[in-house]
Order: structure tokens, then sequence, then C-alpha cells
């Protein structure tokens, strides 16, 4: 028998008595109300109860709602979460995915704020090379808020983790992770890493859609009972609780839901093998809170799959994000960008999508320097530049140490300089140099969990895989210093690195 003060039925507890005043309910060998499962039977049975107290077989009494039943994950009263497992409204995207399409998270993916994205590519130029990478920050959004729920389950299941983060910060980690990209704009990251005067981070460009007037806004409030300035702390950090480090680094770490997504979803449209060659579920099933408690780590059953991340990430940047020819689009583009930021209207060209965006370019850069790279771009005819030297830390560790970080607006001065430098006629945008931004990528520190030694060790300390990745910064391995020329200009690869290194010297 179980314990329970109510009008009409109970809720399972452990007693073998029964205080005054408390009614009596049978219970079944499995702990429960005959006919009810241990899963949504519970929740089903309980939400039939009028508010009720516990009785233990002191005759004390707890209000229900404040003890913890074992039986029950912390998370499976969030609607997107018990989707998971079943019923409901789901949306289908690549590959193979099944997301959770709630009311609730319908009302936010219909608003002209999200759908927007749709119209946002996630790999910018790199269909220029890529042709089937034209999938949208809008698919990627979905495919990073079903990540987030994943997580959630499997992290639920520690206390650590559960008595940290409750439902309402679950909450806010699901909103955030379906808006994560709503300040995208077209060829937003090369851009932002320019830094220059007027262009926002996208994570606070997205503050003007979250404004009380807004739709999206609205709907977080009314829906979800969330502020949207509790949105916009996850993604760009105005204050700091344990709550808030947990949520972030699910969002934006070593193992992360947005690097879990991309890796996979940008690799299965550029047709290329190398993001999918790890294994995903395993990842999520080794999830674990760190010891500091303030971020993630894997268990031990992990680590093999944590390696094949690390190394996924390694050839995804080196193949596809920094191919050459993909970063000799993306340096025409960023050139084409600075000479035309000045008169542009960059608030409103911020919220288009990408063929209003490019036809915006096009329209200011007529008649100027930069006409011939935007048309190279977006002309009837493709036109990069071709590559003529490029090198990286190992090769030319001085000249790179020169270049990579520095400065957009001086990278240009010296590129004028090197154009002047050279023996032979040429026009102001024949040669561009690219160099690796200042923003550098987060490196892969996570630690490997031994259940059994109770010890936390890192994954580099237990790998020699990530132990030689991690010899030098990740972007020294994949990120390179190029210069392309103009098609059909010609131009000698060892003076173009020689007048470098003496520009670069004085």
């Amino acid at each position: 028998m179980v314990a329970v003060q109510t009008a009409t039925t109970g809720f399972c507890a452990v007693s073998n008595r029964t205080p005054e005043g408390c009614q009596t309910v049978e219970r079944n060998a499995s702990g429960t109300p005959p006919g009810c499962k241990l899963t949504d039977d519970i929740v089903r049975w309980s939400a039939l109860r009028p508010p009720a107290t516990f009785c233990d077989p002191l005759g004390i009494k707890t209000p229900l709602h404040r003890i913890r039943n074992p039986m029950r994950h912390p998370y499976e009263d969030i609607p997107e979460i018990a989707a998971l497992h079943g019923g409901g409204a789901i949306v289908r995207i690549p590959e193979r995915l099944s997301v959770p399409f709630t009311p609730r998270v319908r009302a936010l993916v219909d608003t002209a704020e999200f759908q927007r994205l749709v119209h946002v590519s996630q790999l910018g130029l790199a269909s220029k090379v890529y042709p089937g990478a034209t999938h949208s920050r809008f698919e990627h959004a979905l495919g990073v808020f079903h990540n987030a729920c994943r997580y959630l389950w499997q992290l639920g299941k520690d206390p650590r983790f559960a008595d940290v983060v409750d439902v309402h910060h679950a909450e806010v980690l699901l909103t955030a992770a379906l808006l994560h990209d709503l300040g995208h704009w077209p060829f937003c990251h090369p851009i932002e890493d320019m830094h220059l005067t007027g262009v926002p981070a996208h994570e606070e460009f997205a503050a003007q859609f979250l404004q009380p007037q807004r739709e999206i806004a609205q709907y977080l409030r009314d829906l979800w009972r969330i502020e949207p300035a509790e949105v916009l702390d996850v993604l760009q950090p105005r204050t700091d609780t344990p709550p808030l480090r947990l949520i972030r680094s699910i969002l934006s770490g070593p193992i992360d839901i947005d690097k879990m997504d991309y890796l996979e979803r940008d690799s299965l449209h550029a047709g290329v093998p190398y993001g999918r060659n790890f294994d995903r579920d395993r990842l999520i099933h080794a999830l674990v809170v760190n010891e500091a408690g303030d971020g993630l780590a894997l268990s031990s059953k992990g680590k093999t799959a944590a390696e094949l991340m690390v190394f996924a990430r390694y050839v995804m940047f080196s193949e596809v994000y920094w191919h050459h020819a993909v970063r000799s689009a993306t340096c025409m583009l960023t050139r084409s960008f600075y000479e035309l930021s000045p008169r542009l209207d960059l608030p409103t060209l911020f919220t288009q999508g990408d063929a209003e965006f490019i036809r915006s370019l096009c329209i200011a850069g007529k008649d100027t320097p930069v006409a011939p790279l935007l048309d190279g771009l977006f002309g009837p005819k493709r036109r990069l530049h071709k590559r003529v030297c490029e090198f990286s830390h190992a090769q030319q560790p001085d000249l790179y140490r020169a270049l990579a970080g520095r400065p957009y607006v001086e990278l240009q001065e010296l590129t004028a300089s090197l154009i002047a430098a050279m023996s032979q006629s040429l026009g102001p945008t024949d040669l561009l140099i690219d160099a690796p931004p200042s923003h550098r990528e987060i490196e892969f520190r996570v630690d490997i969990y031994s259940p059994k030694e109770n010890v936390y060790r890192p994954l580099s300390a237990v790998s020699p895989v990530v132990a030689a990745l991690a010899q030098t910064q990740f972007d020294d391995y994949v990120k390179r210093v190029r210069v392309f020329a103009a098609p059909g200009i010609k131009v000698d690869p060892q003076n173009v690195l020689t007048a470098l290194a003496e520009l670069t010297a004085k």
C-alpha cells in the first residue's frame, strides 16, 4: 500500500502503513497503480489528481510537486522532449531526421523572422565548388534544435545536470537552439571576420528580431513563458549563472549541438564523406557533466567517437570550408564588400536573403573597381581568381605569423603595396591576399570520464590521435595564407613571396 492524501486518486510512493487522513491506493508489482505503465501512463494518471500531499510513515505531509519521482525523467513533461519517442507532429529534414514540431515550435518557425532563414544559405559561396551545398540556415536551425532535444534527454539522466538545469532553463536551451542563427545574414561569417565599422556580430543582430513588438517575441512569452532577453543571454552572454554556463556549453563548445549538426549536414550536401564518419549516437549517449560542473564531458565509451569527430572537423575545414577555390570566391566577396560597405544601408542589407543581398551588392558595385569581382561571382559566367601561392604555418612560419590574424584594413593596404611592388601593370583587384582572420576556432578540449576510476582526463591525454592534432593550434593546420590573381594574370609565385617578406619586414 501507499499513503496519499487526496480526494480521488493517489501517487506512488514507498510506504507500508497509512497515517490517519491518508487514502490507500493499491499497487501492482511494478510499484504503480493497476493498469499504469512506468512512463507516459504515470504522467496521465498523475495529471488526474488535484493538489495532494505525500504522507511519510511518521505522518509528515509534503506537497507532491516537491518530491522528485526517481522513475521519471526530469524533462519528460516538455512536449518536444516527449515527442522524441513517438507521437505528435514532426518535420523531416535530411538525413532521415524527424524533428519534433509541436504547436509552439511551429508558431516560432512560421514567423517571418524565422522563415527569412529559408533564403540564407548555410555555406555561402561553397556552392561555387560543391554544387549541392545550397542548403539553408533554416534547415540547419531545425537540425540543431533536434540535437538539443537529444542532448537534454541524455543529460537529464545525469543527476548533476538535472539538479542545476531545471525545466525552464531546458526550454530556454530549446528555443536558443532553434533561434541561434536568427541574426545571420548572407555570407555572414567572412563579413563578420572583417571587423568593419557598422557590422555587428550576428548574435547581436538577432536582438532586432526579438524586440517586444515582433511576433516571435510574443510567441516566446505567450507559448513558452520565456523572455526574449533570456534567449539573447544564451546567444550573447550578459549574465553568469550555473544553469547558463551548462546550457551555453551545449550550444557552443567542443562537442556542441551546432557542430554536431553542421559537420554532418555540410558533408551530406557537399557530397563528401568527411563530416559523416563519426558516431553521433555514441557521442550523445556518452554525454556527462564535466568535473567542474560547468560544461560537458564524455564517458570513456565515447572516446573513439570523439576522436573521429576531431578528425572529421579537421578534414571538413581542410577540404571544404578552406578549400582553395572556396576561399578564392570568399576573398572576392569580402574585397567587394570592403569597397562598397560605406555606400550600403547595412541594417537593411542584413535583413535580406541571398538573392536580394547579391542584387544590392551588384547594383552598388556597378562602375567600381570591384565590378569584375562581382561579375565573376554572380554574373553569367563563373570566373574565380586563381591561386598563385599558398603556405601554412609549417611551411613559412615567419611570413604566416606576419599575415595571419592581421586586421582586414591592414591586409588591404598590404595588398595595394604588393600590387605596386610587382613589375607588371596590375589593376587594384588583380591580386588578392587571403589570410586567416583573428577569430580562431574553438579548440577540441573535452575530458573523458572513467566511471571505474572516477577520474576525468583530457581527451588529448588518452588519445594519440587528438594529441597529434593538438600539437599546433587547429587554425594553423587547416587555414592557409593564399595569394590569388585574376584570370589571365600571370605572376611569378617566388616574386610574390619575396615581395611579401620584404613588405611585412618593414
